[in-house]
């Protein structure tokens, strides 16, 4: 069953992501944000205007050290708050600028205010895979981050673990599976990781892959088994390590396992 998400986040979840990023991409968020909100505006004068106004902010976000494009995107940003704001004064209802009014506070820099504007109409799982983007992940740490925001994780949360594991992709399969387990259910400890570090560099095969994975989730049969082998072969102190819960010996027990 697919987790839902509340209809609006408020603006300070939506700024999570940026906060706790190493790299956030200002102009891939605000392209991204942007083309979920403009074609929504329903006055076709003033979503054209929007869409000019969004042009002339990328071109500056793609080359902030031009002082001139910044000058422009300053003032094609002003004209479109503007204009909004003269609807806004004879409109009856909010709704009517409701979009545009989004891409005024996108283009002013509030991008996490602009989401949580749009969000409602656009859907969660669209702004949040956009986000996402704009940390300049890789592929696995960007979905382990969507996966973590789905199990109710905050941005917070799921930025820093996706972060943190983006430096173990290369792991095989069973370990990254490992990794996402115990990253959604909080469990990611230090020993864990260190523990599928010896793991990744022992060369294990499948079949001591599959020991060592249960080794780590401390089932209570297979570890007194595996204690028990260490032991008829000499190796008392790691069967004490093992029994004790010391992960660490979890990479040595399973490749005494036969091949």
């Amino acid at each position: 069953m697919t987790p839902t998400f509340p209809q609006r986040h408020p603006a300070s979840w939506w700024a999570e992501f940026e906060e706790h990023a190493e790299r956030f991409d200002r102009a891939s968020v605000t392209e991204a944000l942007a083309d979920c909100i403009t074609p929504r505006i329903p006055a076709m004068l003033l979503r054209r205007e929007a869409e000019m106004a969004v042009e002339t902010v990328l071109r500056h976000l793609n080359r902030p050290e031009s002082r001139g494009l910044a000058e422009r995107a300053e003032d094609a940003t002003a004209r479109l708050a503007a204009t909004v704001n003269r609807i806004a004064e004879r409109s009856t209802t909010e709704a009517r600028t409701a979009e545009a009014y989004a891409v005024c506070r996108l283009l002013q820099g509030s991008w996490s205010e602009a989401a949580s504007i749009i969000e409602p109409m656009a859907g969660s799982p669209v702004l949040i895979r956009a986000v996402v983007e704009a940390l300049r992940l890789g592929s696995f740490e960007a979905d382990l981050v969507v996966h973590l925001l789905k199990a109710g994780q905050s941005p917070a949360v799921a930025t820093r673990a996706g972060r943190a594991v983006g430096r173990y992709s290369w792991w095989p399969a069973w370990m990254l599976s490992v990794v996402t387990e115990r990253a959604v259910s909080g469990t990611l400890t230090d020993e864990v990781v260190e523990a599928l570090q010896n793991c990744a560099y022992a060369e294990l095969s499948p079949a001591q892959a599959r020991m060592a994975k249960r080794l780590i989730a401390a089932e209570t049969q297979l570890v007194e088994a595996t204690a028990y082998r260490l032991e008829a072969l000499g190796e008392h102190p790691a069967a004490r390590r093992l029994r004790r819960g010391e992960l660490g010996t979890v990479a040595f027990a399973a490749r005494l396992i036969p091949v």
